[in-house]
């Protein structure tokens, strides 16, 4: 392991410094096998857990490697600043009352740091870390984990979920637990890359309330863990409104935009899980097989039941479950008879159970399917007082000789999660065969190894993603009138209508008529964002009389008029915009347009800058997908022209992203293929001054 926490993630020398939690420290440090020498300082005490205490930190035979601090808040600070002055290679803060307490604790946090200086400093408000391939545990609380020789390291935000995740029953193996508490200076991207490096970590797995370090360093650190070969998992907390408040209240990480989060994750191919259960069986499956081209499955069970349960879960998580091929069918049919119908999901019956020869043959006939890039075989074991469990245990082993066979990388998943006993997954984690408890779980995992390879090609093909940084404060502003914004939207590129600006009835008359009919007329002022709801747009004006009715009910309403060519040909009504994100940075907004846009909410997150690819998948998302391409008879929309305007309105995104608040497009009017996209409504919103 490389960089400054080589020394502190890894110490041969553990001073404590405090009372009782450090007394624990020193205990669990020696249940987990600690070979290294112990230090003890305490003003008063003798020892501490039979530790001979010194009276001060400058009283310690060496500069430690690694300290576990316990005093209050202020003496915290003092005893930084003396650590850092002796040399110790890192300190864990485990006193609480700092910035999660208010003004005065963020004022004492900012001390924290500035006496730390160059020594790495965890938390404050933290637990601490656990190495268990090492055997370190600064940690002042009881634990579950146990020695291992390689796993995945968890970087936990909550202390006790940290614990939580060590108290798994899931056969996962642990390399690392760092909880990060309020992160005032060890934030989770320096972890990334300090885990990315050792070699006896598998994959990384990040509980976080907020983006670490700024959306720039946190991609910066999930590529250099991609390149490493280490895959990323997710799990956010904070998503609601509720839980935002409970994440301000807990470690003072104000938790950003949930959208906006997701949208930076799925940019980067790091996975999210939206649970503990499936953020543990997602690390075990990416510690077992690793990264997975697609995700496409073949799921294996003895039980039409279960057979139609994990297709029902497959389509609602995005997993394939494609047909098996030919040659694969042919096996399967000489194996299974002629009453079983061969499909995917597979039900091959109970014709073949207690009948391990055959049970192998059907499992590798499967597995070898082309169309498929990963099994699951579906098994829940009787509890062990209801007798034999022979066949099952010759299913098992019937999975492992079939993954043996064929190199397809397998799972065994019950639809119980306790239906799976740890002697039986012990055996198949030997194996190479990932115990999952739970279809749904394993299926989850599948999709997320499949966004992990995404984001492994994109980080060996060399993609340098940094996300464009957004204003921490979004308030206020000047509005751009439509006629301006769309002047500017024109010069980034943007299709807009043809148009003239009149001062009054008798100009909009006349420009109708250089325009010809049908004609749009609208109000114009910069103040005037919600031009319908006060009855600023007329539509579809075939004349000159309609043309000054419309001018005459519109008067007062806005300062001037804009006159546009009326659009035909229209096949879709879509909202573009840029949205900022404190934590997340600037993104692109695409989705469902209209006057019913905010109602059904049908839309996604792109963040700057933009791809085509990245557009493309953004529409796949979108309910709106099947309309664009033809729904019903209805002619197919112009999706590239779409893309074209989502990726000219990203770039102009990227050039003013420093003076913009806001900018929206509501609605693209979207005609028939080849005719291209029409903004026919915008609002931009700048900085004051920058208008």
């Amino acid at each position: 392991m490389m960089g400054r926490l080589a020394r502190f993630l890894s110490p041969k020398r553990i001073a404590v410094v405090g009372g009782r939690e450090c007394g624990v420290a020193i205990e669990q440090c020696r249940r987990a096998g600690f070979a290294g020498a112990f230090e003890a300082v305490h003003p008063q005490r003798d020892d501490l857990a039979g530790v001979p205490c010194v009276r001060s930190v400058e009283d310690l035979s060496e500069p430690p490697d690694a300290v576990f601090l316990a005093v209050p808040p202020e003496a915290s600070i003092e005893q930084v600043r003396r650590l850092a002055a002796i040399g110790a290679g890192g300190v864990v803060c485990y006193a609480a009352g700092f910035k999660e307490a208010g003004e005065a604790g963020a004022a004492l946090q900012a001390e924290l740091v500035e006496a730390a200086g160059a020594m790495p400093i965890l938390g404050p408000n933290c637990y601490g870390l656990l190495n268990y391939l090492d055997g370190v545990a600064l940690w002042p609380d009881v634990h579950g984990g146990a020695r291992v020789e390689r796993g995945v390291a968890i970087v936990a935000q909550s202390g006790n979920l940290g614990i939580n995740f060590t108290l798994q029953d899931r056969s996962l193996p642990i390399s690392h637990v760092v909880s990060i508490g309020n992160a005032a200076q060890i934030q989770a991207p320096e972890l990334i890359e300090a885990f990315a490096d050792d070699p006896r970590v598998s994959a990384i797995g990040l509980h976080l309330e907020s983006v670490q370090g700024g959306a720039a360093r946190f991609a910066e650190a999930v590529r250099a863990a991609q390149r490493a070969g280490k895959p990323i998992v997710v799990l956010k907390t904070g998503r609601s409104a509720a839980g935002a408040r409970a994440t301000l209240s807990h470690t003072s990480s104000m938790a950003g935009g949930a959208a906006a989060f997701d949208a930076l994750l799925d940019r980067l191919g790091a996975p999210q899980a939206h649970g503990v259960p499936g953020f543990l069986e997602t690390l075990k499956l990416l510690h077992v097989v690793g990264p997975l081209p697609a995700a496409r499955v073949v799921c294996i069970s003895c039980s039409g039941g279960e057979a139609a349960l994990s297709a029902d879960a497959a389509e609602r998580l995005g997993v394939e479950t494609p047909a098996l091929g030919a040659a694969s069918q042919s096996k399967l049919s000489t194996v299974l008879g002629a009453h079983v119908a061969i499909d995917n999901p597979l039900d091959y019956h109970t014709y073949i159970w207690l009948d391990q020869a055959a049970q192998t043959a059907c499992f590798t006939a499967a597995l070898e399917a082309p169309s498929v890039e990963a099994g699951i075989v579906i098994l829940d074991y009787p509890r062990a007082e209801a007798g034999d469990n022979r066949g099952w245990d010759m299913a098992v082993d019937a999975a492992i000789s079939a993954a043996r066979a064929t190199g397809t990388p397998t799972l065994v998943a019950p639809t119980l999660s306790e239906s799976l006993p740890g002697g039986v997954r012990e055996k198949l984690m030997a194996a190479g065969v990932a115990p999952i408890q739970g279809v749904d779980e394993a299926l989850a995992a599948i999709a997320a190894a499949a966004t992990v390879a995404r984001g492994f090609a994109e980080a060996a093909a060399g993609d340098v993603f940094q996300p464009l940084a957004a204003p921490a404060e979004t308030g206020g502003g000047v509005a751009l009138d439509e006629w301006r914004a769309k002047k500017r939207l024109a010069a980034a590129g943007l299709t807009v209508p043809d148009g003239v600006l009149a001062a009054d009835a008798t100009e909009a008359v006349a420009a109708a008529e250089a325009l010809g009919y049908p004609v749009v007329l609208k109000a114009v002022s910069a103040t005037l964002l919600h031009k319908s709801e006060a009855g600023g747009v007329a539509l579809n004006l075939t004349d000159a009389d309609a043309v000054a009715a419309a001018a005459a009910r519109m008067a007062g309403v806005g300062e001037r008029f804009l006159v546009e060519r009326m659009i035909d040909g229209a096949a879709a009504e879509m909202i573009l915009g840029l949205v900022p994100d404190a934590q997340a940075g600037w993104m692109l907004m695409i989705g469902s347009g209209g006057v019913t846009a905010e109602l059904l909410g049908d839309r996604a997150l792109i963040p700057l800058p933009a791809r085509v690819e990245d557009v493309e998948r953004a529409l796949d998302r979108l309910a709106l997908a099947p309309l664009l391409a033809g729904y019903r008879g209805r002619p197919a929309a112009d999706r590239a022209a779409v893309v074209q305007a989502a990726l000219a309105l990203a770039r102009f995104g990227e050039a003013e992203g420093g003076r913009l608040i806001d900018c929206e497009i509501n609605p693209l009017i979207v005609r028939e293929a080849g005719r291209g996209a029409v903004a026919a409504d915008a609002l931009i919103l700048f900085r004051e001054g920058d208008a």
